[in-house]
């Protein structure tokens, strides 16, 4: 494909450079924050070569074009609209950002600001859970003493993400909301400080209580929780920027600081702490009575449902409620989207081999691998939703599959990979793989069953 061709008809169906207020692009997307999205031409932009879908979500038009020839097109297309080359990382992208949050309604809006904050760290999360996987299979299978050196240090390098979480989320959520990344750590290592009884691990953790001017404060660490530092870090950057604006810019430096680490500090403690730890408990009971109560029941809901939230960009706010399960025993939520997205692999794949359309053949199969893969948008958008029989087969199966795995108690020691690669944090990896198989069997046959109008747009 002329990669050049292609960018110029694109500025053109999007109603020319002026519509395009911002440009960016991820790994298989171009997402652009459109002015008026009336004037965009999407028909004709879906016949593009090389296009495999466009939709609008999450505040932004996006362009499905796949890994590699994002970053050809985007290469002519970012200078004919004013956007830079580079992806993400610079000032332009900051602004492609905010751009496309004003586009939000508020649900989406609080969505994305999770997302922005949590997707950085996850391969930390990844990373940590990886390790716990190979811990329990040394462990089942004795492999290694537990008591030996390496089993102890392999212990260590397992949970130093989780007991550090804090400190990581505070950096993150700092950037997202405008404060100093560093004093936003700063914050975390303040509330998984040695003077706190780490709970990480215990299940009946009695901390000492600590006098302060008659106030009895709990000396318990939030190693591995995650609200109460979101809360605690809002808190500061708020706190930071009304410091900024009294402070005289000759002692900035110095002052504005000081005062946010001390006043959040109190806070964090004696306050926002306690509060978002109790928020945090009650969130996960609640889930957990669901999850014990309902059964495959909710992982049937849950999993058929899973798409369709994709849809409206709520799900980016799952991985903060993700991360704090990982403090009571495991995710099971993620095994319920794996399910969800494997199906759509499943529906887009029965829709290659049924289908008559050499384009819809070559959208679907890579979009049907890189569903398998954990990434979705290729199939929901460039094939099962544009003919929507095969999205409602891959509800089927992804609930089939959901209430599988929460059947047989299939859980995740990490968040953020789903598909194939959520064999690696699986803790249960046979069942997992066995759930795998229903959502896909289920999809395909699902939506085989159902077929499809191959001119309905």
């Amino acid at each position: 494909m002329n990669h050049k061709e292609v960018a110029e008809q694109l500025v053109s169906l999007l109603g020319g450079k002026d519509n395009v207020v911002s440009a960016t692009h991820c790994a298989t997307r171009l997402r652009l924050v459109i002015d008026d999205e009336s004037q965009i031409d999407k028909a004709a932009i879906e016949e593009l070569d090389g296009v495999k879908g466009a939709f609008s979500s999450s505040g932004q038009f996006q362009i499905i074009f796949g890994t590699g020839t994002v970053n050809k097109v985007f290469t002519h297309f970012g200078p004919m609209v004013g956007a830079s080359v580079e992806e993400e990382e610079n000032d332009k992208s900051v602004s492609h950002k905010d751009a496309a949050k004003s586009k939000m309604n508020p649900l989406a809006r609080f969505a994305r600001t999770l997302s922005n904050i949590f997707v950085p760290i996850i391969p930390a999360i990844v990373a940590a859970g990886m390790l716990m996987g190979l811990l329990g299979l040394m462990n089942t299978y004795n492999w290694v003493d537990p008591e030996s050196g390496m089993f102890v240090m392999l212990d260590m390098f397992s949970s130093a993400s989780f007991i550090i979480l804090p400190i990581l989320i505070g950096f993150s959520a700092a950037k997202e909301f405008g404060g100093n990344t560093y004093l936003g750590a700063v914050i975390g290592g303040i509330m998984t400080h040695p003077n706190l009884l780490n709970p990480w691990g215990l299940s009946d953790a009695q901390p000492e209580t600590l006098d302060f001017l008659g106030f009895g404060v709990e000396m318990l660490g939030y190693q591995g929780t995650v609200i109460p530092v979101l809360l605690t870090v809002y808190v500061m950057a708020k706190m930071e920027q009304a410091f900024r604006k009294v402070v005289p810019n000759a002692i900035d430096l110095l002052l504005t600081p000081f005062l946010t680490v001390i006043f959040t500090g109190f806070v964090a403690l004696l306050v926002v702490g306690p509060l978002g730890r109790t928020l945090g408990n009650g969130l996960t009971s609640v889930l957990g009575v669901v999850y014990d109560t309902a059964g495959p029941i909710a992982g049937l809901i849950f999993g058929g449902l899973y798409s369709t939230i994709v849809l409206t960009g709520v799900h980016h706010s799952f991985h903060a409620i993700e991360a704090e399960l990982l403090n009571v025993g495991g995710n099971y939520l993620l095994p319920i989207w794996a399910m969800a997205n494997v199906a759509q692999g499943g529906a887009t794949i029965a829709v290659f081999f049924k289908t008559k359309s050499k384009k819809t053949k070559e959208i679907a199969l890579p979009a049907g691998i890189s569903a398998f893969l954990g990434i979705t948008e290729p199939a929901i958008f460039g094939v099962n939703l544009k003919y929507r029989r095969p999205f409602i087969g891959a509800a089927i199966g992804g609930a089939l599959g959901g209430a599988y795995v929460v059947f047989t108690k299939v859980m995740a020691n990490g968040i953020g990979l789903t598909g194939l690669p959520m064999f690696a944090i699986a803790q249960d990896p046979i069942n997992y793989g066995i759930g795998c198989l229903i959502a896909i069997g289920g999809s395909i046959i699902a939506t085989l069953l159902l077929g499809w109008n191959e001119d309905t747009k």
